[in-house]
């Protein structure tokens, strides 16, 4: 019998073991227990309420950062709302916003071109347009970015959403929600755990955060009201 050949065998089995060990964390880490972020500054309307084309804007980013660090995250938001899949989505481009409007971008509490909704509704067909402003922005860890976010008609403006809050990795329950989301994300197939590399790149954290921004839009249909049983009236 050929003694190497079953340290050659155990070896293996460490090897697959170690390696299937490390391909998703533990149960009891925190990004399986929690705790989560949930936000919670926001408003909506029960519904879109006939919503079928927005236009979404590129991010306002302001003083806070380059407009070069911000137009990277124009695509990050854009594919975070489509997976949403509530309407259809026109994004709008840094040079189309520039040509049409002498202007990259538009922050949400601005004052508008005058012909500013009547073009995109000329041009584009658009229902409502969604502006994404940056609020916070810390690009070193712990990372950190705010949104403030608003959806609103075209024709006869008002506010369909608001949204209005801050992801910091320094809270523990922000970095176990980031993780959980880039686990979620198809990211093939890889032998060890990446997701802490979520609370490092502040592209990757941007598309948490949209993701968890975007979930809290109104539904297409507004949900139907729950309607109480005799048998279940005045019973505790």
């Amino acid at each position: 019998m050929n003694p190497i050949r079953p340290v050659l065998s155990l070896l293996a089995v460490c090897l697959a073991v170690g390696f299937s060990g490390c391909a998703t964390p533990a149960f009891n880490d925190p990004v399986h227990v929690g705790p989560f972020f949930f936000p919670v500054n926001f408003h909506g309307e029960p519904s879109l309420g006939g919503v079928r084309r927005v236009v979404l804007l590129p991010v306002y980013g302001g003083t806070l950062a380059p407009q070069e660090t911000v137009a990277t995250f124009d695509p990050v938001f854009a594919a975070a709302l489509q997976r949403q899949n509530r309407f259809e989505i026109v994004s709008l481009s840094r040079e189309d916003c520039m040509r049409r409007f002498r202007s990259a971008e538009f922050s949400s509490a601005a004052a508008l071109p005058r012909d500013f909704l009547s073009s995109l509704r000329r041009d584009y067909g658009a229902d409502a347009v969604l502006f994404v402003d940056l609020t916070v922005f810390r690009p070193y860890r712990p990372l950190a970015i705010g949104l403030r976010a608003k959806l609103a008609t075209i024709e006869a403006p008002r506010l369909i959403w608001s949204f209005d809050d801050a992801f910091s990795a320094a809270d523990p329950a922000v970095a176990n929600s980031a993780r959980r989301h880039f686990l979620k994300t198809d990211r093939g197939d890889v032998p060890a755990d990446l997701s802490p590399a979520v609370l490092q790149s502040p592209t990757q954290f941007a598309d948490y955060a949209a993701a968890t921004m975007f979930a809290t839009l109104p539904p297409i249909v507004a949900p139907a009201p729950v309607v109480k049983s005799a048998d279940n009236d005045g019973k505790r």
